[in-house]
């Protein structure tokens, strides 16, 4: 597919973030090459059932969410565990892959580890939505439709008494908003949706179009390109994001044994 980008309207501008911080290395003892203090910042340290628990007892906002559209707590760690190994880590290296691939301009203002960590934690609230709703297999009826919609702001009071950092629990709890304000959760005109949040949002929708769930079957690359290129010419995704977006892409095609 040839995609042209010789007559993108002028989207609204991105603003600038913290700078492009990239995972710091060192050299061990056996001259390998590791990532500095790996395990201390590790997304993975708040997907534990034990913070899980912790989190929902010690703060009341989550059950308010959940008893507001008669939910009951109930945390789904099966389910969990399944998404983060699937569309989470898919997500985490479609982000970063999108990152990689902007103008050099761009990637100075990219926060890496914000968007790497809120790629891979972008959907935990979905462990408290009920598996009926979230592998029905079929359309949501409009109340389950606004329930799982509210798995994005129960993600942000998941992580919120969290050492994560504020832009990290943004761009989770926004992963489903755009430039338009026409996501979720809602958003006043004060709204930015940054090319942080752009980015994040973009690997989210790609991936979820690339694989196949209960309710649908998987979408080959371009199909799912020229959906999300409809977003660009909404107005709701910026064209420099989603040009990184399709070099990544092509770049994983012509890999040996490419990842998607």
């Amino acid at each position: 597919m040839v995609i042209e980008f010789l007559k993108f309207r002028n989207i609204n501008t991105i603003s600038p973030s913290n700078g492009l911080n990239p995972y710091r290395q060192r050299i061990n003892f056996n001259g390998e090459t590791t990532n500095d203090k790996f395990e201390s910042s590790s997304p993975n340290r708040f997907t534990s059932e034990f913070y899980l628990r912790k989190a929902i007892q010690t703060n009341p906002r989550i059950t308010k969410i959940l008893t507001e559209v008669n939910v009951p707590v109930k945390l789904n760690m099966k389910n969990l565990n399944a998404l983060l190994s699937t569309h989470a880590a898919d997500t985490q290296r479609i982000a970063e892959g999108i990152a990689q691939n902007l103008p050099f301009a761009l990637q100075n203002k990219v926060n890496m580890k914000a968007i790497s960590d809120a790629a891979y934690l972008h959907d935990i609230g979905k462990a408290l939505i009920p598996e009926e709703i979230l592998n029905k297999n079929g359309k949501l009826t409009p109340l389950e439709t606004e329930i799982m919609h509210r798995h994005s702001v129960l993600g942000y009071e998941l992580l919120k008494e969290s050492n994560i950092d504020k832009t990290t629990l943004n761009l989770i709890k926004n992963h489903h908003q755009n430039a338009k304000r026409t996501g979720y959760p809602f958003a006043d005109k004060n709204f930015n949706a940054d090319l942080n949040l752009q980015i994040v949002a973009m690997a989210d929708k790609y991936s979820a179009l690339t694989e196949k769930r209960a309710y649908k079957d998987q979408l080959d690359r371009e199909t799912a390109l020229t959906i999300i290129y409809k977003d660009v010419q909404d107005g709701k995704m910026h064209p420099f994001v989603f040009k990184a977006l399709v070099n990544y892409t092509n770049k994983q095609d012509l890999q040996p044994n490419p990842i998607r």
